[in-house]
Order: C-alpha cells, then sequence, then structure tokens
C-alpha cells in the first residue's frame, strides 16, 4: 500500500498499474480533469502539479510535470492539483488565489489550454518566494510551460503582481493557519509511525509491482530477485517510453526512497552525490565549485524537469545526448556501484560501452557519482549547442578541462556528447592542447583533429557536417570567453595585452 495527500484529501492506494502516470491517474481515476495533456513527454508544461516532499521535518514544494511523475513515487507526498487553489466552486476576483487573481487582471490566458499549468508553476514560484523574485527566477519557474496564443508579457506581468496583494500570507500552504494545514500535519505523522516500522511499500497490478524500498539494502535485494526490473526516479525519460512507445515492465523499483542515494557531500576529497537526488536540490551547490557549469545545468529540460530528474538516471539511461555526463568526464568523475555482491567504483569514462549500454550489471544500483576536488589553476568550458534554450535535446554538447599553469594547458580533457554512440573523451583534440599555450591558434588546430575522434551521424537535430563545424567553431568561442578574463597574448609575445571578455552567453528572449 501507498498512501499520500491530493490536496486536502488522504488517499490510500494497493493496486494500479505500475507505469500509470499522475496525470491519467488525475484524469480517469479521480475525475480532476483541471491538469491537462499537450504533449506527454514533459514538453508543454500543460500538465504541470506542485508536489510537497517532507525533507528534515519540513514540507518543501516544486513544480512537476504529472504525465512523467509516475502514481507510485507519490507515497508520502503531498500533491497539490489546480483545483485546490480556491476554495470556493464560484469565487469572487477577490477570492481567487493571488496567482489566478493576478492572471486574470493581466489578461494572461486567452484559450486557456494551457493556463493551469502556468497557474500552478507560479503557484509554486509563490510558495516558495515571500517577495517578487525577479524576472529571471520567473523565467526559469515557466522555462518548461508553453503558451501558443497569449503571449508571455502578460504572463509575466502577472508573476509580478501576484506578489503585490496584501493579507494573503494563508494562501501559502506552509503557513499554519491554511485550510490544508490539518491534513499536512495527519500525513506527516502518519510518515512517522510508517518510516518506524521499516517496511518495503508496494503496489501490485496483476503480475505487475512497483516497489519502493526505504534504504540501500531492501534495494539492492529487490534488484537481485528481480534483475530484469527497472529503476525509477523521476522517469523524465522512462515515462516517454511508456507514453510515446508503448514500453512495458513487469516489475518496476523505486530509488527515490533510499536516503543513502539522496544525498549531497563535500570533503577534502572533492563532490559526491546521491544518483537519485533531483538536480534542482543540487545545482547550486555543485555550481559552487564549478559556475562555470551553471547554464549547462539550466539548460537540462526544464524546471520541472530537473525538480524530477537525476543524475543517475541520465547516466544509466546512457543516451549520447545525455548534458551530465560530458561535464562529469571531462572533470574526471566516477562511478560507484552496489550490489548485493559488494561495491564497486569505476571511472565514468569507462562506464559507457556501446549506445545505451553500460558496465552496469543487472544486480547492481548506481549509488553515487564521485568528482574529485577542483584544482586551484583547473579551467572549464561548457558548451551545449541546441535549437531551443530551455527544454531542448542537444545536437553537440562540448566540456573541456584543463589546469593553466604559466598559460600553458595541461591535464587536459575534452568530452563531447552527440558525436558518438555515447558520451566520450577526444583523445586526440586533447592530446593536441597538452603542453601548449592557451591560444587562440593552438585552439584552432587543436579543432581541426575534430575528425580523428568522431564521425558523428546524421539526424532529426543535425547532420554530421553541422555537427562537426559546429564543434570546431566552439574552440573559439572557448577563446573569445575565456581569454578575457586572462593576461594572454595570442602570438605568445607580448603577454600584457588582453582580449576583452565577452560576458553575455545566451539570454532568454524575455529577459
Amino acid at each position: 500500500m501507498i498512501q499520500f495527500l491530493v490536496n486536502n484529501e488522504m488517499v490510500q492506494l494497493t493496486q494500479f498499474a505500475p507505469n500509470l502516470s499522475i496525470l491519467d491517474w488525475l484524469r480517469t481515476n479521480m475525475e480532476k480533469v483541471g491538469s491537462k495533456e499537450g504533449c506527454a513527454s514533459g514538453d508543454c508544461g500543460a500538465c504541470t502539479v506542485v508536489i510537497g516532499d517532507l525533507i528534515d521535518g519540513q514540507w518543501q514544494y516544486k513544480s512537476i510535470n504529472a504525465c512523467l511523475m509516475l502514481v507510485g513515487n507519490l507515497h508520502g507526498k503531498h500533491l497539490i492539483t489546480v483545483e485546490a487553489l480556491t476554495a470556493k466552486a464560484n469565487p469572487s476576483l477577490e477570492e481567487l488565489h493571488p496567482v489566478q487573481r493576478a492572471m486574470v487582471e493581466c489578461h494572461g490566458s486567452q484559450c486557456g489550454f494551457c493556463t493551469p499549468g502556468f497557474i500552478m508553476s507560479l503557484f509554486a514560484l509563490y510558495m516558495n518566494y515571500a517577495s517578487y523574485p525577479g524576472k529571471e527566477a520567473v523565467i526559469q519557474a515557466l522555462g518548461g510551460n508553453l503558451c501558443r496564443c497569449t503571449g508571455y508579457q502578460p504572463i509575466l506581468a502577472a508573476a509580478e503582481k501576484c506578489f503585490t496583494y496584501t493579507d494573503e500570507s494563508t494562501q501559502n500552504i506552509s503557513n499554519k493557519d491554511h485550510r490544508f494545514s490539518q491534513q499536512v500535519k495527519a500525513l506527516t505523522l502518519s510518515l512517522e509511525k510508517d518510516l518506524a516500522l521499516n517496511s518495503i511499500p508496494a503496489i501490485e497490478h496483476g503480475e505487475q509491482y512497483f516497489y519502493l524500498p526505504q534504504n540501500l539494502t531492501q534495494l539492492c535485494e529487490l534488484k537481485a530477485e528481480h534483475p530484469d526490473a527497472k529503476f525509477v526516479a523521476g522517469a523524465t525519460d522512462l515515462s516517454v517510453e511508456f507514453s510515446q512507445h508503448l514500453a512495458y515492465s513487469e516489475q518496476l523499483i523505486s530509488v527515490r526512497y533510499c536516503p543513502e542515494l539522496m544525498q549531497f557531500t563535500q570533503d577534502e576529497t572533492g563532490i559526491h552525490i546521491g544518483a537519485a537526488l533531483p538536480y534542482s536540490e543540487f545545482v547550486d551547490s555543485f555550481c559552487e565549485v564549478y559556475p562555470e557549469a551553471h547554464e549547462l545545468f539550466e539548460r537540462i529540460g526544464s524546471l520541472q524537469i530537473r525538480n524530477a530528474g537525476s543524475l543517475g538516471g541520465s547516466i544509466a539511461n546512457a543516451s549520447p545526448i545525455g548534458d551530465p555526463a560530458p561535464l562529469l568526464i571531462a572533470l574526471d568523475a566516477s562511478i560507484e556501484l552496489q550490489s548485493t555482491r559488494g561495491t564497486r567504483t569505476i571511472p565514468l569514462a569507462e562506464f559507457f560501452v556501446d549506445y545505451r549500454k553500460t558496465q552496469l550489471a543487472n544486480d547492481e544500483v548506481i549509488v553515487a557519482i564521485h568528482v574529485p576536488q577542483r584544482l586551484s589553476n583547473q579551467q572549464l568550458s561548457c558548451h551545449k549547442i541546441s535549437k531551443r534554450i530551455e527544454d531542448d535535446i542537444s545536437a553537440v554538447c562540448l566540456v573541456l578541462s584543463y589546469q593553466l599553469t604559466d598559460h600553458t594547458m595541461h591535464a587536459v580533457k575534452c568530452a563531447m556528447g552527440g558525436m558518438a554512440s555515447t558520451p566520450a573523451l577526444a583523445h586526440h583534440i586533447a592530446e593536441a592542447l597538452n603542453g601548449k599555450l592557451f591560444s587562440l591558434e593552438n585552439l584552432q588546430a587543436a579543432a581541426q583533429k575534430m575528425e580523428e575522434d568522431f564521425q558523428p551521424l546524421s539526424d532529426v537535430r543535425a547532420t554530421s557536417a553541422y555537427r562537426l563545424q559546429v564543434s570546431k567553431n566552439l574552440f573559439d568561442r572557448i577563446w573569445y570567453q575565456s581569454a578575457g578574463n586572462m593576461i594572454l597574448s595570442v602570438s605568445s609575445t607580448d603577454m600584457n595585452k588582453s582580449v576583452p571578455a565577452i560576458k553575455t552567453r545566451i539570454n532568454h528572449a524575455s529577459l
């Protein structure tokens, strides 16, 4: 059995299809049709709902795509849908939730199909900020919501206006006087009681099962017992297999309830990221050490995707166009694997063996990703080429890491995605740069080694020729965006000559 809160209603479930999405369950089982299905793949945001997690005794709320998250992973959570934002069935304008009222007053809706998703994304923003957080934060919150008729300016205006209403503190669920407070308290007490039992919640549907192990030991034992079972974290890719390709799985095992896989730590050896930890819960801390990676993480899907997706899921998926893998390979990261047989750690660069194939054994689980401590002279450049800013798949991803001593490059690692059947190191390019002066000429010369490292395919995202050419062009970008902060000479004769820095990378059109 699993239990969770839907708005102000406690729900207990024992049987349903393991691959059932929250969206399908809401619309078909609960008759809550406010959440819309636009794409069933996490692209449009029409299905956005808000999920509350009990973390360290406090409820934290975030937006997710209901078309992707599976019902099994709702255990112990608080699901909020658009129907719950206003108490009355026929409210006046003043009785609407501040987000809804602002959307009305700013004329933020026309056809209305996408509006529930925008409302819920703005509601999550309203939940997490006491005052207007600024346009950039709003753009991030709405990056996974598409509107094809209203235009975004009225919606952006509504995002600012909703914070201006007075005496609206009880509209925030974190307020003790909110009308949901008693139900949330009851769920908290029930969860604490269940945790003490240390049992494994599960649901079934005929011969299909969805297991929710509560620790790493239980997880490894279940995987040994069901070697063909698929792991589920955010299901941001797996659910697309279910909805778009009608894939089928007898057993699913959630990794989201194992504390060992939900940790982020730093010590003298480096950074350690739990495999099931959502991006949104570690990216800020990671980017304090590697700020150059911020844009790359910011452009992984949308905020809804980053609130659900995990590093372990992306790596296990072994997609050649997964954005985190080139970054981690370039940083010489390693991956920790565990089973009932024991634990092993291997370099991430050796983990991928072929298209969608890895060294992960049938009874193993990815526990964590370990990134070595950053050296004081380590430089990093991250670049993603795609057709859209947010919520788009890479045509090419390039990450260059190197140590710079006396303007000379050492320990060069260049990793790329979208250029081969797996994310991979560009060995010839690295060799061409090792021991060379950091200069435009040397970067351009190394770029000419691209064909020796990769022979990319042509597909719907880009042709082989485009991938090769844009990858070479990125080495020019690395120079112009990096050299402005260093006193260097292009010709190596004038060591006091500096190149102006290009501070602007890619900005959203609305900013």
